[in-house]
């Protein structure tokens, strides 16, 4: 029986702001792999183009954890929880499931293994970078639409100068991760 390979990755671990996103990949068999690397390492139009090609030759989902489970849970642990939901709506079960850092969520019934930089050394890990990305893009261009101001559409929610020189001139909005060090200290400084 041929191994079924499923890669997961998350986007917008480090972001100040909204959900963080996570996608689960397993390639169809006519799936060119050299055409995928790493999201960080892509344009955003090259991004948009290679998630479209990769949804067309692979079974793919995607997910997220919520600002609030962000802050109830951690960062760490919300991210563990969007690749849990990521790889439980794949449509198909994976053989192998190999996910990107050094944690694993915790996925009964799965036989899961991390790789540190994973994303830039295992095809099927790419991908998913790729995917999550560009889902949470999305949500960040519809977020912008409303909060012009601090140039998310540029700084994708990152701690930009940009985006705290904004933060403290306009303040925080009802999306920015209350719990994370430069929103926190602007909350309670001591």
């Amino acid at each position: 029986m041929k191994k079924i390979i499923a890669g997961v990755d998350e986007a917008g671990r480090g972001s100040l702001i909204g959900p963080v996103f996570a996608a689960a990949v397993i390639f169809k068999k006519n799936i060119d792999k050299k055409k995928i690397k790493d999201s960080k390492q892509l344009s955003k139009v090259k991004r948009f183009c290679l998630e479209k090609y990769i949804k067309k030759n692979s079974i793919w989902s995607v997910s997220s954890s919520s600002l609030k489970e962000i802050e109830k849970l951690n960062i760490l642990n919300a991210s563990l929880l969007a690749m849990k939901r990521a790889i439980k709506k794949l449509k198909q079960k994976p053989s192998l499931t190999l996910i990107d850092g050094n944690k694993l969520p915790n996925v009964n019934g799965y036989k899961l293994k991390y790789i540190i930089r994973g994303d830039q050394k295992v095809s099927e890990i790419s991908a998913a970078s790729i995917i999550a990305k560009v889902a949470r893009d999305r949500l960040i261009t519809k977020m912008t639409k409303k909060y012009k101001k601090y140039a998310w559409d540029k700084n994708a929610g990152y701690g930009t100068k940009e985006h705290l020189k904004a933060i403290k001139k306009f303040g925080i909005t009802q999306h920015h991760r209350k719990t994370f060090g430069p929103i926190h200290n602007m909350l309670s400084p001591d």
